[in-house]
């Protein structure tokens, strides 16, 4: 199998120089890749039923004959359409096709074909509207649906997987050895690659989806876990197992317990025999950078530098902001560098850093630059973790001497999918608000109820407060939405006496930043936006969020939407704007109208999503899951994860048997571009 994954999609029969790319933005750029490039549904042509026995307005797969030559017609516009007239002895049915010339060639007069396709028509005349067909004597009982692109059909895939199975050794090297995969009871590798693109029946399509899918979670879990056990060298920055009671006396307000908590844990890893690698999540406000100050002051008053890393500018000025604030009290020299900082003064930084002048940095990818060295980096945070990934942190981390590893999230992450994620870190959870958060009230409109919603928008501007106004848009697409653009001359139009700033992700950094520090300072009063806004923005004056369009957003990301605003004394009203009238999105916003807990609001997300989309195209370092399914496979994904323990923990993974396993694990994350953090 491994050898495949060498052999270009290019080199296999049927595909060619032509079609490669096509294949290639499939994710399928080799051969190997191909056989993993799984059906996405599967359509069943095993059960044919008479033309009189179809029921109309869903789909059937008839067999019958065609009983003379389809007949050509032009209709208005230059269009041709097919008309073809097909009987089972009994019954006869009337087939159109539209535009395509080959179907002359396709249907026969006197063939026998199965047609699959949704009935139309009345009891005594049936139709199908350009139905999928197949000759009689090439029907299968299951075809596979492959996730075609344009110029690749899904039957031009399925013939190709049928070419690249026959290139499999007999039998193939399976990367699960046979006492492990009689141990959890899982084919051959050979069968399930079979069975799961050309399945026999529903239970070796079960038996080959349940071997793939414990695999695909072993790999993962064997990689993180790897990452993972590769930091259990020697803690070469220690501090003192002591609760940092001095810090608290820098802070203007009271810690909750679960920050207590969560610095207690931190301290207590950075005290170890190992480096500290741990995860703090917490809902929107619920004190993530206090716990990353605290945890800045103990390396810091232990001789050693920290560093903090955000994903965008506004974000790291804001932490910049505070955390200097804070800890310059206690003698802390601190520095903020990112790609707007001016030559001079990053020479100058990288100066301090190097002679550990500057004891804390903050800052955006900047700090990953080559100039960038420290003389004793202690500890590294990162910020929004989902934003990063496993390489990156493991970059900004290579700058010291196997520093204390922090990592944060303001995106609520179910357990089992942080877990999955995040398998290369410890976990704490700051699941208490500090005292003063305001409960913010949501409401769901149309859009005919949106000038009612503008004149509340406005008497929260006569009374000197701010708002922002969310548009899913930067350019206007085929679906008839407003663009950023046009929605901001229409807010202009709608409040003229107010000051309108515009934001959006293709405008420069320096941009961006020149509109957030208008609208921080409470020089713009509105601030029209993407979803550009959803992290790290705090402007306590703001109470008013509306965000049009409300169905384009997954739930996590209104939550995160919804918590720019009640962060200060003044009470704050999310209203979401949608005409949609799909039962499942309703249910969904009323779900989030009715929900301020953002850990049951990922939870659903997750549920209704699927972890594929939970971060949206933002994840990277890990590899992408193909055929796995977290809501669905957890069981399986539990097996695998404790499988992973026994592998790694008894050390039998370092065994012969497992060179194959190695290989894949080793495979699969260099392919996730992840080659700064060694594996296996």
């Amino acid at each position: 199998m491994a050898s495949l994954f060498q052999m270009k999609i290019t080199e296999l029969k049927g595909v060619g120089e032509k079609r490669g790319p096509l294949y290639e933005r499939l994710g399928a750029p080799t051969v190997g890749d191909l056989l993993r490039l799984y059906p996405r549904a599967y359509e069943d042509w095993g059960h044919p039923v008479l033309i009189s026995a179809a029921v109309l307005g869903e789909v059937n797969v008839v067999r019958a004959t065609v009983v003379r030559q389809p007949e050509e017609h032009r209709v208005k516009g230059g269009k041709l359409l097919y008309k073809v007239t097909v009987t089972d002895e009994e019954s006869d049915m009337t087939l159109t096709f539209f535009n395509n010339r080959y179907i002359p060639t396709l249907l026969k007069k006197g063939e026998t074909y199965l047609f699959r396709g949704k009935v139309t028509g009345g009891f005594l005349r049936k139709e199908m509207v350009s139905p999928q067909f197949l000759p009689e004597e090439k029907a299968q009982g299951v075809v596979p649906v492959y996730p075609a692109t344009q110029g690749l059909s899904s039957r031009m895939i399925s013939s190709a997987v049928r070419n690249a199975l026959k290139l499999l050794p007999q039998p193939p090297r399976d990367p699960l050895p046979p006492q492990l995969r009689k141990q959890y009871h899982l084919c051959h590798l050979g069968f399930a690659l079979e069975q799961i693109h050309f399945p026999g029946s529903e239970k070796e399509l079960e038996l080959a989806r349940t071997r793939l899918i414990f695999e695909e979670f072993l790999l993962l879990q064997l990689g993180l876990l790897s990452i993972k056990n590769r930091r259990r060298e020697k803690n070469l920055h220690p501090v003192k197992n002591e609760f940092p009671t001095e810090f608290t006396k820098l802070l203007p307000f009271s810690l909750t317990g679960a920050q207590e908590r969560a610095i207690r844990e931190a301290v207590k890893d950075m005290s170890g025999p190992s480096p500290m690698n741990r995860l703090v999540q917490g809902d929107v406000g619920s004190g993530k950078t206090a716990v990353a100050a605290a945890l800045c002051y103990c390396v810091i008053q232990s001789g050693m530098q920290a560093a903090m890393m955000a994903p965008t500018e506004i974000l790291a000025g804001q932490h910049y902001a505070s955390l200097s604030a804070l800890l310059e009290p206690a003698g802390v020299k601190a520095t903020l560098l990112t790609g707007s900082t001016k030559a001079k003064e990053k020479a100058e930084i990288y100066q301090g850093l190097q002679t550990g002048e500057i004891q804390l940095t903050i800052g955006t990818h900047a700090l990953l630059s080559e100039g960038v060295a420290f003389q004793d980096l202690g500890l590294v945070i990162t910020d929004e973790q989902h934003r990063f990934g496993v390489e990156q942190r493991s970059r900004l981390a290579h700058k010291g001497s196997s520093p204390h590893l922090l990592v944060m999230s303001a995106t609520p992450i179910p357990r089992t999918l942080a877990l999955m994620m995040y398998g290369d870190l410890d976990i704490s959870v700051l699941d208490e608000l500090p005292p003063g958060r305001q409960k913010i009230e949501t409401y769901l409109i149309d859009s005919p109820k949106r000038p009612r919603a503008f004149r509340f928008v406005q008497k929260h501007l006569d009374e000197g407060r701010q708002g922002y106004l969310i548009c899913p848009l930067i350019e206007e697409d085929e679906t008839g939405m407003m663009s950023v653009e046009e929605y901001g001359k229409l807010v202009r139009k709608c409040f003229p006496t107010a000051a309108v700033g515009l934001l959006h992700g293709r405008m420069k950094s320096g941009e961006k930043e020149a509109v957030m520090n208008e609208f921080s300072s409470g020089r713009l009063q509105l601030l029209v936006s993407t979803t550009v806004v959803e992290v790290g923005v705090d402007v306590p004056n703001a109470v008013i969020m509306l965000i049009e369009n409300a169905e384009r957003y997954g739930l996590s990301q209104l939550h995160q939407l919804r918590g720019r605003i009640g962060r200060g004394r003044f009470k704050s009203t999310c209203i979401l704007i949608t005409d949609a009238q799909n039962e499942d999105t309703v249910k969904r916003l009323k779900l989030f109208r009715d929900t301020s807990d953002g850990f049951q609001i990922a939870d659903a997300d997750l549920k209704l999503r699927g972890p594929g989309d939970f971060f949206g195209s933002r994840q990277h370092g890990l590899p992408k899951l193909k055929i796995a399914d977290m809501t669905n496979d957890l069981e399986v994904l539990k097996k695998a994860q404790q499988c992973a323990k026994e592998l790694l923990g008894e050390n039998r993974l370092m065994g012969e048997e497992y060179r194959e396993l190695r290989a894949e694990v080793k495979r699969l994350f260099e392919k996730a571009g992840n080659g700064g953090t060694p594996v296996l």
